[in-house]
């Protein structure tokens, strides 16, 4: 095998094994070889599920020795972030107080990938309960890029492994940003779905109606080939939309000739750095030279949205909690336990005050969709943050602001992004930007990922490990 086997796109991995080209068996023991020659320093590992995997992996080569091909996804295997529930596998969702928790069935996320054929390598860390550090006794992963900056929050152990060639392609979760940020810090493509595209049964949730879950993958192809496992209805969530669930890789070679592209010029350079509106130029030039048309839009002032996205996250999560904090509070972080308190000091006119505001900008980000297929923007304000910069970022406004301003909004709105590497910071570091669509157009998202990457090979550069 190639030494290289590692950094394979998914959906190539899957080709070659479904041509007989490569064993599910020989490429899962390379996983697992990898994970444990290089995750003892990078630390995206929670749980490694040796055995199921390779049972999996078994089960996958004969099947595709029978001709059962199940779809993309089978004989390749991934990994899931440790809030999805594995049935018989602890799912602690990065805090200490569920590190003994086995749930008896897998989520549904889970449940369609193995459905998929797909190989569950094990459970990625996370910061405590998806909010945004990690809990004090749990070390952080390594960004694989350079160990002095920021691997991203919350899905930290998904971007780090899918990253540093740990696993094909992950799922995160996406609260108010945790798909995009280490997708970004990481040099991957993360597609976050509408809300309600993807079952949140059986995932731990921070914030019920702002969770999305969604794959992060090398690729927009990997990424849509993982959405069109997970996405669909679901009995046991009644929020999971009913819609039926494209094929997202069936068109995604059209291109962006055709399709209307807005940028909000003033919204997307305002307070940016350096290395983001470098990424920024370079995207809005590929993008015109792929044929698409430019129009410029106005985004909707998304400042009271944002100010109040902390304390509907704190109002969600406190519910989520309630039957342990603060009854048990030594057992969580500072991080949380700030949040928890927000939501439980809100009053009820608070929250109905917030709800309005949110319904009306979600129904003003509607109306700016009338006029344009797809929006460019970048992902965060500050490309690459190193650690010691994230340390203030509880008392940073302007970097608060920077990072979250192009991030929360969308969760509070619900709308679907990807998230596409565009080049590097001077010290090496991966930086990103983003489309975001009307809702349920994560097909345009693949399309115009997948274009973008035709055109460029910032998605296949990877870390030197």
């Amino acid at each position: 095998m190639s030494n290289e086997l590692h950094y394979l796109e998914l959906v190539d991995v899957g080709r070659r094994i479904q041509r007989k080209e490569l064993s599910p068996v020989e490429v899962t023991q390379a996983q697992l070889a990898r994970i444990e020659k290089v995750d003892g320093a990078l630390k995206s590992y929670v749980i490694v599920m040796a055995e199921q995997a390779l049972a999996d992996a078994r089960r996958a080569e004969a099947e595709i020795a029978r001709g059962e091909i199940r779809g993309p996804l089978h004989g390749v295997p991934v990994a899931v972030k440790d809030l999805c529930w594995t049935k018989g596998v602890a799912t602690a969702a990065g805090m200490t107080l569920y590190q003994d928790f086995v749930p008896t069935e897998d989520g549904t996320a889970v449940r369609k990938l193995r459905e998929a054929g797909a190989v569950i390598l094990g459970k990625l860390q996370l910061t405590e309960s998806a909010y945004a550090d990690h809990h004090p006794t749990v070390t952080p992963p390594v960004n694989p890029w350079n160990a002095a900056h920021w691997s991203g929050a919350s899905s930290s152990g998904s971007g780090v492994a899918t990253a540093a060639g740990l696993c094909y392609g992950s799922l995160g979760t996406d609260t108010g940003g945790s798909i995009r940020f280490p997708s970004s810090a990481n040099g991957l493509t993360g597609l976050k779905p509408t809300w309600g595209r993807v079952s949140r049964h059986g995932a731990f949730e921070l914030a019920a109606t702002l969770d999305h879950i969604g794959p992060m993958a090398r690729s927009a192809a990997d990424a849509g080939a993982m959405l069109g496992a997970v996405a669909g209805a679901d009995p046991k969530d009644p929020t999971a939309s009913l819609a039926a669930v494209p094929n997202y890789l069936a068109g995604m070679e059209r291109g962006l000739r055709g399709l209307r592209v807005g940028i909000d010029a003033r919204w997307n350079g305002e307070g940016v750095d350096a290395a983001t509106a470098q990424v920024m130029e370079g995207a809005l030039a590929a993008v015109r030279e792929l044929g698409a048309e430019v129009r410029h839009v106005t985004f909707p002032d998304p400042a009271q949205v944002i100010a109040d996205w902390f304390p509907l996250c704190g109002i969600e999560a406190a519910v989520v909690h309630e039957s342990t904090y603060p009854a048990r509070k030594q057992m969580y972080g500072p991080a949380l336990s700030g949040l928890l308190d927000l939501g439980r000091a809100q009053s009820g006119i608070d929250y109905q005050k917030i709800v309005l505001r949110r319904h009306a900008f979600s129904g003003r980000v509607r109306e700016m969709f009338e006029g344009i297929d797809l929006l460019l923007m970048p992902s965060q304000g500050v490309a690459s943050p190193t650690l010691e910069r994230m340390l203030s970022f509880g008392e940073d406004a302007e970097l608060m602001s920077a990072m979250l301003r192009y991030t929360c909004p969308l969760d509070m709105s619900g709308s679907p992004t990807i998230t596409l590497p565009g080049g590097f910071t001077d010290a090496g570091t991966p930086v990103a930007f983003q489309f975001v669509a009307r809702h349920f157009e994560e097909e345009l998202l693949v399309r115009a990922g997948w274009a973008f990457q035709q055109a460029t090979d910032w998605h296949r550069r990877h870390p030197a490990l």
